[in-house]
Order: C-alpha cells, then sequence, then structure tokens
C-alpha cells in the first residue's frame, strides 16, 4: 500500500545525504550491472560495521570458490563507500532493493542466486518469501536480535514463524540467542560465535596517522566513536570537566553518521567549544579543543592514534556499537548502559574489566583522567580486553564452512556447443 509513496521517500533521504541519486534506481530492483555467469552467492549487509564484518567472510568464500561471485548488498551510503574501496575481484556492490513485492521480483529475475545469506536481524518479509518460493537457500549468519526486536517478533508469533521457518540455516552468535531465534521458528539453529571478533584490524593510512599524529603532538587525546545524536552534548560536557585537569585535551568525536557533522559541529560551537572538521580538511591544531571527524573509512586511522576509546549508542538507547575494533587497536573502552544488540561482548569485557562503564558526562570525565594518571592500568584494560576476544573468536572460520556447505559443489560449466 506504501509503494506509491516510496519514491518520496527515497528523495527525502537523499536530500539528507542517506540515499545516493545516481543509483536510486537499484532500490527499485533494477540492476547497474551484468550479472556474471556461473554461481552467485548473494550476501545482504545492513550497513558499515556489518559490511566491515563480512568482508573478511567474502574474502575466504571466494579464495575457496575459485568459480564463485559474489553480490554484497547494503542499505546505506556509507557502507557502499567502504565497499567501492575495499570489495575484491568477483564481487560486486548494490543497493538492497526496497522490501516491495515488484522490486524483490525484479531483483531476483536479474541476479538469481545460487544462495541467499542476510546477516545478523536484517530479516526482509518480501525478500525471504520470493527467495523461498523460487527454492533459493536462505541462511541468516552472525545471527542476533535485540531485546526489543525479540519482543515485537513474540507478539507476532505467526508471522515469525512464517518467516524465521523459511530459512534454511541459522548461525547465532551464541547459545542464548539461538534459543530465542529457535523459539521464533527458526529451524537448523546453531550458535557458531560472533564474526566480528575475527575481523582484521580496520585499515589504517600511515600518511594520515603521522600527519594527525603531529598536530596532536603530546596532547593528552580520548575519542568517541559511533556517536548518535545526544550523545556529542555529553562527551563536550565530559571534555570540559577533563579540561579543568588537562587544558590541553583534545576530544576527537566520530559520528555514526558522517552527514550529521555540520549539524554538531554548530551544536558544540554554540557551547563554546574549537571545532575542526576532517570532512572540510582541518586538522586539530593547539586552538582546537574537539576534533570532529566527519569522515568515512577512517576509523582504524583515528584509533590509531588514541588509546581511550568511549563507544557510542550507549549513553542513548540505541542499542550501543561494536567495542571489538576498538579492542583490536588497543584502545581501552568505556561505553554506557545501552548495549543490547552487543550484550555478548560487553558482558564478559565488563566482567573482566575489559571495559568500563560510564552513565554520564561525570564518569567519563573521571574515568579518563583515572586512566591519564596511571597509564599502566589502562594498558593493563586493554590487554584484558584483547585476551576476552580471542577466547570468543572462531565464529568466522565456522560461519565459512557452513556456507561453502550450502553452496554444494561448483555447477558445471555448460558445454561447448560446436556448428555442424
Amino acid at each position: 500500500m506504501a509503494r506509491p509513496a516510496l519514491w518520496l521517500l527515497l528523495r527525502t533521504r537523499a536530500g539528507r545525504g542517506k540515499e545516493d541519486p545516481a543509483r536510486r534506481f537499484e532500490r527499485y530492483g533494477i540492476a547497474g550491472v551484468a550479472r556474471p555467469a556461473g554461481d552467485l552467492l548473494w550476501l545482504h549487509a545492513a550497513s558499515v560495521g556489518e559490511t566491515n564484518a563480512v568482508l573478511p567472510l567474502i574474502e575466504r568464500l571466494l579464495d575457496a570458490r575459485h568459480d564463485l561471485h559474489i553480490l554484497l548488498t547494503t542499505g546505506t551510503v556509507t557502507s557502499a563507500g567502504i565497499a567501492a574501496r575495499r570489495l575484491p575481484a568477483r564481487a560486486i556492490h548494490q543497493y538492497l532493493p526496497l522490501d516491495s513485492g515488484p522490486y524483490v521480483r525484479r531483483f531476483l529475475d536479474h541476479w538469481r542466486p545460487t544462495v541467499a545469506v542476510l546477516t545478523e536481524q536484517e530479516i526482509w518479509p518480501n525478500l525471504i518469501i520470493e527467495a523461498h518460493a523460487r527454492r533459493i537457500r536462505i541462511a541468516l549468519i552472525n545471527a542476533r536480535m535485540s531485546a526489543r526486536s525479540l519482543l515485537r517478533w513474540q507478539g507476532k508469533p505467526e508471522v515469525a514463524r512464517a518467516l524465521f521457518g523459511k530459512l534454511d540455516a541459522v548461525l547465532a552468535q551464541n547459545d542464548q540467542l539461538g534459543r530465542a531465534l529457535s523459539a521464533l521458528g527458526a529451524i537448523n539453529v546453531t550458535a557458531v560465535g560472533n564474526i566480528k571478533i575475527d575481523a582484521p584490524l580496520l585499515p589504517v593510512d600511515t600518511a594520515a596517522t603521522a600527519s594527525l599524529a603531529q598536530a596532536l603532538a603530546d596532547r593528552p587525546r580520548f575519542l568517541a566513536a559511533s556517536t548518535h545524536p545526544g550523545e556529542e552534548t555529553i562527551i563536550a560536557a565530559a571534555h570540559r570537566i577533563v579540561q579543568k585537569t588537562l587544558p590541553d585535551v583534545c576530544t576527537i568525536i566520530v559520528p555514526r553518521h558522517p552527514h550529521r557533522g555540520p549539524e554538531i559541529a554548530a551544536e558544540l560551537t554554540a557551547l563554546g567549544h574549537m571545532v575542526a572538521m576532517r570532512s572540510r580538511g582541518e586538522m586539530p591544531g593547539p586552538a582546537i579543543d574537539i576534533y570532529l571527524a566527519d569522515t568515512i573509512g577512517e576509523l582504524g586511522t583515528l584509533y590509531s592514534v588514541t588509546s581511550i576509546a568511549f563507544l557510542g549508542g550507549s549513553l542513548v538507547d540505541r542499542g550501543g556499537q561494536n567495542a571489538i575494533e576498538a579492542v583490536r587497536h588497543d584502545a581501552s573502552v568505556l561505553v554506557g548502559p545501552w548495549r543490547s544488540s552487543f550484550v555478548d561482548i560487553y558482558d564478559p569485557l565488563l566482567a573482566a574489566n575489559g571495559a568500563i562503564e560510564v552513565r554520564s558526562a561525570e564518569d567519563i570525565a573521571r574515568q579518563v583522567l583515572a586512566w591519564h594518571e596511571a597509564p599502566t592500568s589502562r594498558d593493563a584494560a586493554a590487554l584484558t580486553a584483547k585476551a576476552v576476544l580471542d577466547r570468543l573468536s572462531g565464529g568466522l572460520d565456522r560461519t565459512t564452512e557452513a556456507i561453502i556447505g550450502m553452496l554444494g559443489a561448483p555447477s558445471a560449466p555448460e558445454p561447448i556447443r560446436r556448428r555442424a
């Protein structure tokens, strides 16, 4: 019923930088490139975090099957940028079609995937129904379910069974999630671990790192990664508290959605802060107290010049953001109380003192100052966090093996027809 208004939704999102107008046709299921011959694995990752997590999986699958091509779909402009820079040969990126029957059918008519692989909690009803009707095998990998989403599905048990029951395999991040997904009607559920734990380090631009390190000199600093609306002002308040003890402190803020950069800069400037924006080519000189890194794909570089990282989406009710990348880059982690999307990561980290919970600007400032005054304690937390992740690793190997099993043997090439 809403399909006639979807063009308006896309136009509005494009005006906010959330859609690529030049590729809008892909959202209607119209392919931008031809389908390669042979087996095609369709892999869908929602946004940046999921895209970074599946890139190592893509590499492994292509190494295991030299005849295989992979179609990666995502739903955001930022993830499309990462795909453009980092996808290997034999992998193609397209935007996910809107979940409307005609668009989905057009998409599947063109791509004809051998196997469809969805990630985390990307349950799109029309995509699943249409793929199942075509006897395309469907897997849900790195499966998770936020408490809020679980309650919604539990309130619609018949719908849940109709959709989750069409999945041929579900690879859950842990046993608890596996049981929850089974209760919703999923079959063939296995707990294999979180593939994000096995992901390699985020890319680091050594030249950019050197430039940042030179601009920051010996200034004390901390980073707030993947922040959401409402968190930047809390981080700024923490900065002002720290500044009373460390006058030359520099706070680096990396918004979850870089297009919010101008809005955040205006908000922080109105609070009296000197703000520099990385998207404008500005650097954190001595007069800058908050550096706004509103760019795409640079989080690894930014982690490389900091030793303390707050993970956003956790001081507001957004379910938190993934701490794995920060830990792998040797950062000591702070996280707020809202982290339901990553409990399997944060619970063991917090239990082992590999991460510290903060609930306010005062908490953040107190811990930043404590770690600045006792760097050995800060480093110990970072080492502990790495050890915890090492114990939780192995999900990528098990996920790769399961998908290869679903693909089966390579398709036989079509016979060459010779003229009589």
